[in-house]
């Protein structure tokens, strides 16, 4: 039996994969071109789409654990929920979710409104799972890298009360630990939820702090206007995406984005290992 990862050519699915190899599992990937899909030795590629059941349908054949990945697209809700039943027609019982942090808090943020609805329709269905609820990634902020070290401003709506950024590698190193956990027990095992996040809240002010360190030159925060955010955004990407960032950045600066007590404890001992800090990504991003 194979553990089938969606979403496995994007930077979070690639590094997932990556782990699971690294632990012996067999690993199915999910893609739409395998021509373009360029995966570890060991890892069988599988042509699908989310929004295909005859692709899913030969895709989950043989498949006992399933790691679902959606991307940030309009149809993300429809994607998911094709999966999901797809999935239980199959007789999969075992699932890893990648959701996002407070997905139950920003009720008006799109993405993470219908990554709320996924959780509640996993629940629904019966899934033993794990519920991965992913803060802010830092690797995002690479997109503003050039903002940073050309104009010494950090653009990013972060706010004052601050952001538990986390790692990408960690996410994914976290994801396979489950998804290994789930698939070798002897039955589907009842539903957990983690809480993924970096190891220290950070504000807006606090990171551009860490740029100017690691830069060696002043970097100021300039991330309080989400309307000058959103129109930014535009410029590389549909209007109605940057729109959701910017709703989510509305979010940040009035409700935060922090862990719950004892969070990084847990993953620092699930992982056996401390978590990456942002001061780590931003000296690397630096080099």
């Amino acid at each position: 039996m194979s553990i089938l990862v969606t979403g496995a050519t994007g930077q979070i699915g690639r590094q997932v994969v990556q782990q699971l190899i690294q632990r012996g599992a067999k690993v199915r990937a999910l893609v739409r071109d395998p021509a373009k899909a360029e995966f570890p030795a060991g890892v069988e590629v599988v042509q699908g789409d989310l929004l295909d059941p005859d692709s899913l349908r030969s895709a989950y054949a043989g498949v006992s654990t399933l790691f679902l990945l959606n991307a940030v697209v309009p149809d993300e809700f429809t994607q998911a929920l094709v999966a999901l039943n797809l999935a239980k027609e199959a007789g999969i019982e075992r699932l890893v979710y990648l959701s996002v942090i407070h997905s139950d808090v920003y009720a008006n943020v799109p993405h993470f409104a219908g990554k709320y609805g996924v959780e509640r329709a996993i629940a629904d269905l019966g899934f033993g799972a794990t519920i991965l609820r992913p803060a802010y990634f830092m690797q995002n902020d690479l997109a503003v890298k050039d903002v940073v070290q050309g104009y010494g401003v950090y653009p990013m709506p972060l706010g004052a009360r601050g952001i538990a950024m986390v790692d990408t590698a960690d996410i994914a190193e976290v994801a396979a630990i489950e998804l290994v956990r789930r698939d070798r027990a002897e039955s589907a095992l009842p539903s957990t939820r983690f809480n993924l996040v970096g190891p220290e809240t950070l504000s807006g002010p606090d990171v551009a702090a860490i740029w100017s360190e690691v830069q060696g030159r002043p970097v100021a925060y300039g991330g309080g206007d989400t309307q000058a955010f959103e129109q930014n955004l535009r410029q590389a990407m549909p209007a109605w995406m940057a729109y959701d960032m910017r709703l989510m950045g509305e979010r940040f600066l009035v409700d935060a984005m922090v862990p719950e007590a004892g969070d990084v404890e847990r993953l620092t001992t699930l992982l056996g290992r401390p978590l990456r800090s942002y001061r780590d990504f931003a000296a690397q991003a630096t080099v």
